[in-house]
């Protein structure tokens, strides 16, 4: 049996007639933390929208937890509950304080207590430099403020593997930092992640693998410093040389 916290094999998914991913292999073991780069529109975000069954995909397989999750009859609900999402629009509730948001899917998905999840969600809050903000609602909050809540709902329901689609992206450049001290801090304590990222420095210092996609592949994987520094691909080097000076 495999040590793999997540398998995919032979993922593919198109719309229409564009083939958005093609033929994704990728295995996730417990710790990771992988980060997926590439231009826009090469297939990250749809990736990670795959493997938390946001989209239904073509063709392949994913498994999870050593079950299969790719296929039709699966509970996505309990698939989701395991994993946590965070996307680059915080896609945080408007209309509940972020105490609430950070409850919700503890108490209606999980069953935890109300005075459980809300002394759970109150202790990350304080962990995240967001005390103060527990019964604000996220318009009386900063971008960044909004990015570290949306983290900390994704971390209340105590997931397996951690989804970060482009997190950072929406962000005024002086708030990306306080974010990513977040997500290093997050690898630091174990927590398996696969990220979405164009922040390469970050990638370098703090992916256990990095995959670079082109075009809907994987056209090369392997550890950060071998990527970086000396990648195998040419469409890998001439993007590294586009980004990494800007970065």
């Amino acid at each position: 049996m495999s040590d793999a916290l997540l398998e995919v094999t032979g993922l593919r998914k198109s719309y229409g007639d564009k083939v958005v991913l093609s033929g994704i292999d990728l295995t996730v073991a417990p710790h990771d933390v992988i980060c997926l780069i590439g231009a826009s529109g090469s297939g990250k975000s749809t990736l990670l929208r795959c493997l938390n069954l946001l989209e239904d995909i073509d063709d392949g397989v994913i498994e999870f937890e050593g079950s299969e999750i790719s296929d039709p009859r699966v509970d996505r609900r309990a698939v989701r509950s395991r994993m946590g999402m965070v996307f680059q629009a915080y896609n945080l509730f408007p209309h509940r304080t972020v105490l609430e948001n950070c409850t919700l899917a503890p108490r209606r998905v999980h069953g935890v207590p109300k005075a459980e999840a809300e002394a759970r969600a109150r202790d990350l809050l304080g962990q995240f430099g967001l005390a103060d903000q527990a019964d604000k609602h996220p318009d009386r909050m900063s971008g960044g403020q909004q990015q570290r809540a949306a983290l900390v709902r994704a971390l209340c329901t105590r997931p397996t593997l951690l989804l970060l689609d482009e997190i950072t992206a929406a962000l005024d450049p002086e708030l990306v930092g306080e974010v990513l001290t977040i997500v290093r801090e997050l690898a630091e304590q174990g927590t398996t992640m696969i990220l979405a990222t164009h922040e390469m420095a970050f990638a370098r210092d703090v992916a256990t693998r990095v995959c670079f996609l082109d075009q809907g592949r994987i056209l090369e994987q392997g550890p950060p410093a071998d990527i970086f520094s000396n990648p195998r691909e040419e469409r890998t080097r001439q993007f590294l040389a586009r980004v990494l000076p800007a970065g």
